[in-house]
């Protein structure tokens, strides 16, 4: 993963509180383990009109110009409620998406995040309001979030602190997922398995 310190892009607001991972990326497009190629069906069901071919729902906010390139997501409620798939956050990162900041998140949604490396601001329900209103009413806005500091700000002045717990936060800065982690012990793994192998020789 790469290590985050700054995201700095346009931010796109979702107004649909308690979105669910089957909302995210549906079941029917479970079909791969690789990590890339979902984005084309985020938010499937809200973003495309079906028919004979997939229409863009000029209604649904990621459709809409203003928000073209948005790397940040500002939700209201929790978000990524529901049942268990990795392929959520991987379909938020494949579309383009480093960030998504809302009120609450699902444990699992949260945990597969934070090891797919997109980084999830919790921050107060009147808080989220607030940006979602000052997105809204400025076209192409981009926020700036600082992990480090724990602080989104805005290009009108304003800030607004966020929380996030110690581990992830620290996982994030170094980029580390699980097996970055478990390589930071490589010296004591490859002492421990020279030693094992001296006194057990036929393992």
């Amino acid at each position: 993963m790469e290590p985050i310190k700054t995201i700095k892009g346009i931010a796109a607001p979702i107004r649909r509180p308690d979105i669910d991972t089957d909302a995210i990326i549906p079941k029917q497009f479970l079909k791969s383990i690789l990590r890339t190629g979902f984005g084309k069906n985020l938010f499937n069901d809200w973003r495309y009109v079906d028919g004979d071919e997939k229409r863009p729902n000029p209604e649904f906010v990621l459709n809409q110009p203003r928000y073209k390139g948005a790397e940040i997501l500002v939700g209201v409620g929790t978000f990524g409620i529901g049942s268990s798939r990795e392929a959520a956050p991987w379909a938020l990162v494949d579309y383009g998406f480093r960030c998504v900041i809302a009120p609450g998140f699902g444990d699992i949604f949260f945990n597969n995040s934070q090891k797919n490396g997109l980084l999830l601001c919790q921050v107060k329900p009147e808080q989220a309001d607030q940006l979602i209103a000052e997105i809204e009413a400025n076209p192409g806005l981009e926020l700036k979030v600082d992990l480090a500091e724990q602080v989104i700000a805005s290009p009108k002045g304003g800030s607004i602190p966020f929380t996030i717990d110690s581990e992830t936060k620290a996982r994030l800065l170094e980029g580390l997922d699980d097996i970055g982690i478990t390589l930071k012990h490589d010296t004591e793994i490859g002492r421990f398995e020279a030693s094992r192998g001296a006194a057990r020789p036929w393992l």
